[in-house]
């Protein structure tokens, strides 16, 4: 079976010291609803569609996993996904 590739805001790689060797993401979607855990990104020059960052969706796994990167957030986009982020977590 093969597996489905979709684009992920890398939140977090390990480091060395870290006892495994797992990145946390979350992913992106086109698939908008305008509701609390979405960030609106527009669309970034280097996706197809108008997507968000899912904060509600923060994954693990081996960073080996992860392709190629597509693209970068700008500072105000990764502000609002930290704000998102501490608003999920109420931090």
């Amino acid at each position: 079976m093969v597996e489905k590739s979709r684009p992920v805001l890398v939140l977090s790689m390990p480091q060395p010291a870290d006892a495994r060797a797992l990145c946390v993401v979350a992913p992106l979607t086109s698939q908008l609803r305008h509701m609390r855990g979405e960030v609106h990104l527009g669309k970034p020059s280097w996706l197809p569609k108008e997507s968000a960052v899912n904060v509600q969706g923060l994954a693990s796994f081996d960073h080996s996993k992860l392709q190629r990167r597509m693209g970068t957030l700008t500072p105000v986009q990764m502000s609002e996904v930290r704000a998102a982020l501490r608003d999920l977590l109420a931090l």
